[in-house]
């Protein structure tokens, strides 16, 4: 740990992380009852975060009733507070509790590419119960590489990057040359790609949800680079605090097809179908139409300066 990270200005930083690491070693069941809670009457207080949660889905769930959508987005954020209030339980996690907690399923598909040498990247979208589906992927299945970007808070940084790396992880900056990343993926490890968040104006506009989404288009380039298969990943809250599953899915057909494009929106649809699988765990808070092609008004509410 760096020293400067003790100054006393990061004091009440070090506060919070003692009582995100404390609340993580409470049982898990009880952590799943206070989170549901707490989750439960952040969406009263949520203003923003709310509305623009509220937006994506009459977006992407335009055939829902309003009462049915109001539903489903009070239970996604009953499962947010679940998701903030267990961040501390990968904070050094035993092997033991990482079996305890995380259910694999379908390992049999990315062993087999493992066994065979195989490069391989597994696409993870934001499901909220990916931190702990992160540990056990990289506990109980295979070390991974993945991508990171730095928190601003810096104890925060140090912390969050430490549990990252608790089982052979290996970060890889955003900023960093991409061509150590290829050279990790080649030589045999496992990459996490994380593939849904607004891109801004340096991504390509594809459909997701029937909505023009901003998306960085790189899931074809690195598999080609790589001659990786694209294996599928998603992390849900199991109920009643039983835990996280993990699990795979076959791997995308006929992928990639050079066509920047026609790979981008493959990606989109399959993200799409997990989604409309388990709509109140993924990450509506998130602006993923932020970025809207210059013909479109914006989606969401921007409060303008008096």
């Amino acid at each position: 740990m760096p020293l400067k990270l003790l100054h006393p200005r990061h004091w009440v930083s070090w506060l919070g992380v003692a009582i995100i690491y404390l609340l993580g070693r409470l049982p898990f069941p009880l952590l799943w009852a206070f989170g549901s809670f707490i989750g439960g009457l952040s969406y009263l207080f949520a203003g923003s975060r709310r509305r623009i949660a509220r937006r994506n889905l009459q977006c992407c769930f335009p055939t829902l009733s309003n009462i049915a959508r109001e539903y489903l987005l009070w239970k996604h954020f009953i499962w947010l507070g679940v998701a903030v209030l267990t961040q501390g339980v990968r904070w050094e996690i035993s092997p033991a509790r990482v079996r305890r907690l995380v259910h694999i399923r379908n390992q049999s598909i990315i062993d087999t590419y493992l066994t065979a040498d195989r490069p391989i990247i597994l696409l993870a979208p934001h499901f909220i119960a990916l931190e702990l589906g992160g540990a056990g992927l990289t506990a109980l299945v295979h070390p991974c590489v993945h991508m990171y970007q730095r928190l601003r808070n810096p104890v925060m940084d140090w912390r969050v990057r430490r549990a990252r790396c608790q089982f052979g992880s290996i970060p890889i900056e955003r900023s960093d040359d991409l061509r150590g990343l290829i050279r990790i993926i080649k030589a045999g490890t496992p990459f996490i790609y994380l593939p849904d968040q607004d891109a801004g104006r340096r991504g390509i506009f594809v459909p997701f949800c029937d909505q023009p989404a901003s998306t960085v288009p790189m899931l074809g380039r690195f598999a080609a680079k790589t001659n990786a298969v694209v294996i599928p990943t998603i992390t849900r809250f199991l109920p009643w605090g039983r835990g996280v599953e993990l699990c795979f899915y076959p791997p995308l057909e006929q992928f990639p097809s050079g066509d920047q494009i026609a790979d981008t929106t493959q990606m989109n649809q399959v993200i799409e179908a997990h989604v409309r699988d388990l709509p109140a765990q993924y990450f509506w808070v998130h602006r993923r139409f932020k970025t809207r092609p210059d013909h479109l008004s914006p989606l969401y509410y921007v409060k303008r300066k008096r």
